[in-house]
């Protein structure tokens, strides 16, 4: 698969998908790979806000800026704009496929899955729990991030 840009997907884009795009940004940069990457949630509660405050200070502290993010929600164009559309969990894959047509719906797949890691391949949402599971999503997304460096860098 030709990976000109990549799109990355939670629910309200003010946690896991902001997070994976600043760290999909900055280790892309480094690998020498030029590939555009953004993000968005399936759902629009969150529109034009910042990250959740939590997550923007638990990615500062591991040397990720989320202080430009504005979230948005996915729309059918963005199927037509990105290459691939990388879903946090199950529940956000569903609804991606559920808004195109099956053609277009190839190419949204599960982040931790496409990436190569091992299951369990729902990365999850800290929103709702302690500080330690925004600290623990930053592992998560390295460890997603590198494996997708690597498939990329290997396709």
């Amino acid at each position: 698969m030709n990976v000109r840009n990549i799109l990355f997907v939670c629910m309200g884009n003010i946690c896991r998908s902001p997070l994976v795009e600043a760290v999909a940004r900055k280790r892309l940069t480094e690998a020498g790979l030029k590939i555009p990457v953004a993000s968005c949630g399936t759902g629009g509660w969150h529109a034009g806000e910042q990250a959740d405050p939590r997550m923007r200070a638990a990615a500062a502290g591991a040397g990720y800026e989320l202080g430009t993010h504005r979230a948005r929600q996915l729309t059918a164009a963005d199927f037509e704009r990105y290459d691939l559309l990388l879903a946090m969990d199950s529940d956000n894959l569903r609804e991606m496929q559920r808004m195109v047509a099956p053609e277009a719906a190839k190419r949204a797949a599960l982040f931790l899955e496409w990436a190569g890691l091992e299951p369990p391949h729902e990365f999850p949402d800290p929103y709702y729990g302690e500080l330690t599971g925004f600290v623990q999503s930053i592992v998560l997304a390295e460890q997603g991030v590198r494996g997708l460096i690597q498939r990329l860098s290997t396709d």
